[in-house]
């Protein structure tokens, strides 16, 4: 497997991507450098590409450690200043670049083909660029990081210990109906003990994003966010459309499945706590006791699926490329994150032992496996794909390598975790939903007080949530949106998820006709990275860019026929 960096003779292979003083002339040189044709602007995109790397890698190394520690004030500290000092001096220098490469006289004589996404994409951002909103966004990383630090301390005394909220997590799907009750209660009421605070965070970060909507001259941050995001492909009113079909096709699917639940478990009404249980009172799925062997088994499914894949996985196990077990301090949940001048994922994650854990590895691993075979495009841009797409890459994942789960169950269990994935995805499905309408009417208004947000949370929640009963949870339930990462750290990114979660079932569909055919599309796609515009990336992997009520409702038959034919 090839390493990098390879062509060193712009940015150094050691350049520390976190000092100024470094990087400083660097960018100086670029922007100073004489263009006299349209390949001299070639050299200079792709030298600049290994200096944003070089840039892109040092954030990604003090993000990670501060996730991996938010208890440790010196590494916490390391990443602020990276988020205090060196980004406004960063995006200051990249919008300059910015723009002197989009006024460039030789920029329409470049190969459209290759370069025209690249270019779109800059003018773009040097049309959103505001100088004043540097700080603004500044403030905004460390508001988010004031979230994750209230997260990554939340613990509970339960049963005896004192457990991480994603060590509760297993209590919830216990056969006893009261230790499920006590978990939930206690996570809830550990997670709304600081609901205050976390108010007051969104309380500034709406009034700051309204600000640098106001600052590009827009009509409100959703306008800001869309543009930001480079969502060229579909607008808030194909948002509204998915909306629709969900709320048409998948929350009656949704409450289906709750019926049955409810018939099932034997209770007069679903409570919370019974959402993750088995339904037959069998014991929660345990697929691995520790991190190692999540690896080892793991290992083994995408060497069974495919050679390739299995060797990219294996790559991972040297050079601090995985952190899974859950612990203290911790930050929650789980990401992959690309470390940009040596092209090497990172998987993070909060593993307890639970089927969840193995699916989030699969996700995972799909990015991983994304980054890993676009790496050797030169273009940064190129190898960070919409995440309309990175995301079909690790929801295709999960469904492609259900056939493998029985190398963490007998088959009989393996059929009951793809029953379980296939339902959660009509729950996915509804709960997408739910963030991005959320998001949607949280920034088309005037920064709406806490209790706005929470009864409009309320009246979406009973739009596209479960049949349950929230009798004596009232207060709870107007909160659960906080623990939403994305709404505080990475605004109006949700929607990707829906998306990718039809192009995954389509891609799902596919692999039952023709698996082999199916991979290859899958890998061929990958292979392209963000270099074609989403549909044409879509299209690649045999898949149909569309989100629509039509296409909603061909995948819920699917789902629901697929359900029908699987054991309870």
């Amino acid at each position: 497997m090839k390493t990098y960096p390879q062509d060193c003779s712009f940015a150094p292979a050691d350049l520390d991507g976190g000092d100024w003083d470094i990087l400083e002339p660097l960018y100086l040189a670029l922007l100073e450098r004489p263009i006299e044709s349209a390949s001299d602007l070639e050299q200079l995109l792709i030298d600049r590409s290994e200096l944003d790397a070089s840039v892109g890698e040092a954030r990604a190394n003090r993000y990670i450690e501060m996730t991996r520690h938010t208890d440790d004030e010196a590494i916490t500290a390391r990443w602020l200043k990276f988020v205090e000092e060196m980004d406004p001096l960063l995006k200051d220098i990249g919008f300059k670049l910015d723009r002197h490469i989009v006024q460039c006289e030789f920029t329409d004589d470049l190969d459209q083909d290759r370069w025209g996404l690249y270019i779109r994409t800059l003018e773009s951002d040097v049309g959103l660029f505001r100088e004043e909103n540097i700080p603004l966004q500044v403030e905004e990383a460390q508001l988010g990081q004031q979230y994750s630090e209230i997260n990554g301390a939340m613990t509970v005394q339960f049963e005896g210990e004192e457990r991480t909220m994603p060590q509760m997590r297993p209590f919830l799907e216990e056969t006893d109906r009261d230790l499920r009750e006590r978990a939930w209660r206690a996570s809830a009421v550990r997670r709304f003990d600081d609901h205050e605070a976390i108010d007051r965070i969104f309380d500034r970060l709406l009034q700051l994003r309204g600000e640098m909507a106001h600052n590009a001259d827009l009509e409100d941050y959703r306008a800001w966010a869309f543009k930001s995001m480079h969502r060229f492909d579909y607008g808030p009113e194909a948002c509204a459309a998915f909306h629709e079909a969900v709320e048409t096709v998948c929350v009656p699917l949704l409450h289906e499945m709750n019926e049955a639940r409810r018939i099932e478990l034997g209770v007069d009404v679903l409570r919370p706590w019974d959402l993750g249980v088995d339904v037959k009172g069998r014991a929660p799925l345990r697929p691995f006791s520790d991190s190692d062997e999540l690896i080892d088994k793991t290992s083994a499914l995408f060497n069974e699926m495919d050679d390739q894949l299995g060797g990219l996985f294996d790559s991972m196990r040297e050079g601090d490329s995985l952190d899974l077990a859950s612990r203290k301090g911790k930050a929650p949940g789980g990401y992959q994150y690309d470390r940009e001048r040596i092209r090497r994922p990172f998987i993070f994650m909060n593993a307890a032992g639970t089927h969840d854990d193995v699916q989030t590895m699969i996700h995972e691993a799909g990015h991983a496996f994304h980054a890993l075979l676009s790496r050797d495009e030169p273009l940064l841009s190129y190898r960070h794909p919409p995440i309309e797409f990175a995301e079909v890459a690790s929801m295709g994942m999960e469904l492609l390598a259900g056939p493998g789960l029985t190398r963490f169950y007998d088959e009989a269990e393996a059929a009951r975790a793809r029953r379980d994935h296939l339902e959660g995805i009509v729950s996915t499905l509804c709960w997408v939903a739910t963030i991005d309408a959320y998001q949607h009417w949280l920034y088309t208004r005037d920064c709406p007080s806490t209790q706005q947000r929470d009864i409009y949370w309320l009246e979406l929640h009973a739009r596209f949530g479960p049949a349950v009963s929230w009798e004596g949870l009232e207060d709870l339930r107007a909160k659960m949106w906080h623990r939403q990462l994305h709404l505080f750290e990475v605004p109006f990114y949700y929607i990707e998820y829906g998306i990718a979660q039809l192009g995954a079932l389509q891609l799902w569909l596919a692999s039952l006709e023709d698996g082999p055919k199916a991979l290859e599309a899958y890998r061929a796609a990958l292979e392209l990275g963000g270099s074609k515009p989403l549909p044409e990336l879509f299209q690649a992997a045999g898949l149909t860019f569309d989100f629509g009520p039509v296409t909603v409702a061909r995948l819920a038959d699917a789902l629901r026929s697929e359900l029908a034919a699987l054991p309870a």
